[in-house]
């Protein structure tokens, strides 16, 4: 199992949260696969880091929030390793026999980057997060997140 780290950052705007994206993909390249689990209330910027994560990885065209599909994959470049990257929202399960029933078993099982918006939502399902960001919003429109997980990627973060 990999050394576990934590970390606390500041987004004072989305250019910070898009610096963190950019040094997270570097990190996850050439051959991204990890679960990575966003907490955040509405609105925190969680979907906004993902598309974030997602651009700095090489995808191209739209990437649209999953809140009402649950799910979105998108094919990561050659340059990515052509793996997937699959971007879920578990907002509307209220019941995390749900993820089973969807057949998220067998996106789990392969390789690829999975993107996880709401997990408690789906809770005792989803295997171990290999970085947890929790993202608050703060008064002045910024941005705390505290992150946790393998200290290859959360030292990336920093």
């Amino acid at each position: 199992m990999a050394p576990i780290l934590e970390t606390d950052l500041l987004w004072p705007d989305e250019a910070a949260a898009q610096a963190t994206a950019g040094r997270l993909a570097a990190v996850l390249l050439p051959s991204p696969n990890a679960l990575i689990e966003l907490h955040g209330s509405l609105g925190a910027g969680k979907t906004t880091f993902v598309r974030l994560l997602l651009r700095a990885l090489g995808v191209q065209g739209r990437i649209k929030s999953p809140s009402y599909a649950v799910m979105e994959s998108y094919e990561l470049p050659e340059s990515a390793g052509g793996n997937t990257a699959s971007h879920f929202d578990f907002y509307r399960f209220g019941d995390p026999r749900e993820w089973e029933d969807a057949g998220f078993r067998d996106v789990f099982a392969a390789p690829g980057l999975k993107l996880c918006e709401w997990p408690e939502k789906a809770a005792g399902q989803l295997p171990p997060a290999d970085l947890q960001l929790f993202i608050e919003l703060m008064p002045d429109d910024s941005r705390s997140v505290h992150a946790v997980g393998d200290a290859r990627l959360v030292g990336a973060l920093a």
